[in-house]
């Protein structure tokens, strides 16, 4: 099926808010998740919905927390996140991270015990809107680990995003690099699953550690594991996740002892930096667009239409979706459509959902 922006975005809200958040931060959270889906990160978003739902049934999700200053040494601060709404908490964090960034030309924000983050870069951007350079590590606190390390066949960490964002220029658009250290995001793997697709050769191994294509290995017993991107590159970033984002944070790195059911945890590190601090204004910038053109001015590779940077695909996607609308798998409505009756959305709402397509 497929659902405007605006349908869905209701539909979340009216999930969330009967999932004990406030309508504002509901519809807040709501916006967040579905610009994830139009910018073709479907892996992050109201696909994960159900999982808050579940998350907040099981006492692990506190719909009403808020973000709190553990340490505050001028531009380096310590946040814990109370295991609230990751959209609700990361935003109030990096909102501190900000002014001390403009007070001090940078920060370091180590935000711990956050429930899921959602995308990663909607951190980065905002900083980057602000006007900061911003380099992010996290690390992800679930049920399981589902990521193995390079020479290994089980898991041992999950997808651990990394992400830099850097400030739009007066010539081109934001830079941002967000991307999970495993070869794919877990989203993407549930989203294949449920469409009934095949994941790309190289992703996931079986349970003894044999490439597969099949996505049902990492759902079904004897559990498979995703891959770390660009084997021992992934690998390496992936354990600066861990490191950085929760060791740092006091949130702690993946053990097993912090596994904890219907639980998504997220421990990260931002740093904020002025792109000015040591030119002119605007120097930095100038140097970027000029850099920016002679990159893309390669011509097209067969198979390629231009030369894209990092951001680019999402702005392309956003586009396209805004003005077609956004396809939902049956798997995925179906699980919407469960969350919704579970936390007594009236069965109009659902049905009118339903009837969208």
């Amino acid at each position: 099926m497929k659902i405007s922006a605006e349908n869905l975005t209701a539909l979340a809200t009216s999930i969330l808010t009967h999932a004990g958040g406030t309508e504002d931060a509901a519809r807040r959270i709501a916006t967040r998740l579905v610009d994830a889906n139009l910018t073709g990160h479907d892996s992050h978003g109201v696909g994960m919905i159900p999982a808050y739902v579940e998350g907040v049934l099981a006492s692990q999700l506190i719909p009403d927390a808020n973000a709190e200053v553990v340490q505050d040494k001028g531009p380096f601060l310590l946040v814990d996140g109370q295991q609230g709404f990751g959209h609700i908490v990361a935003e109030q964090a990096m909102t501190l991270a900000i002014e001390r960034a403009k007070a001090s030309h940078f920060a370091v924000l180590s935000l711990r015990r956050s429930f899921h983050l959602g995308r990663l870069g909607d951190w980065g951007a905002m900083a980057a809107e602000a006007g900061f350079i911003c380099i992010l590590y996290a690390n992800v606190q679930s049920s399981r680990p589902i990521v193995a390390p390079f020479g290994g066949s089980d898991a041992r960490f999950v997808t651990n995003p990394y992400c830099t964002a850097i400030p739009a220029t007066d010539k081109h658009p934001m830079f941002l690099l967000d991307m999970a250290t495993s070869t794919i995001a877990m989203g993407k793997v549930r989203v294949a699953d449920l469409s009934g697709k095949q994941v790309p050769e190289g992703c996931v191994t079986d349970a003894a550690g044999n490439p597969t294509t099949d996505p049902s290995v990492m759902f079904n017993e004897p559990l498979g594991a995703l891959t770390t991107f660009g084997q021992h590159k992934g690998f390496g970033l992936a354990l600066l996740g861990d490191i950085l984002g929760g060791s740092f944070s006091g949130g702690g790195a993946y053990l097993p002892e912090r596994e904890v059911e219907s639980q998504i945890l997220n421990n990260m590190m931002a740093i904020l930096i002025d792109p000015n601090v040591f030119g002119t204004a605007d120097a930095f910038g100038m140097d970027v667009d000029a850099y920016t053109d002679w990159v893309k001015s390669s011509p097209p590779a067969p198979g390629f239409d231009a030369v894209q940077l990092p951001g680019d695909p999402e702005r392309s996607s956003a586009k396209d979706r805004r003005a077609n609308g956004i396809f939902l798998d049956d798997g995925t409505a179906a699980q919407l459509a469960e969350a919704a009756r579970s936390v007594d959305v009236p069965q109009r709402e659902i049905d009118v959902f339903r009837n969208l397509a």
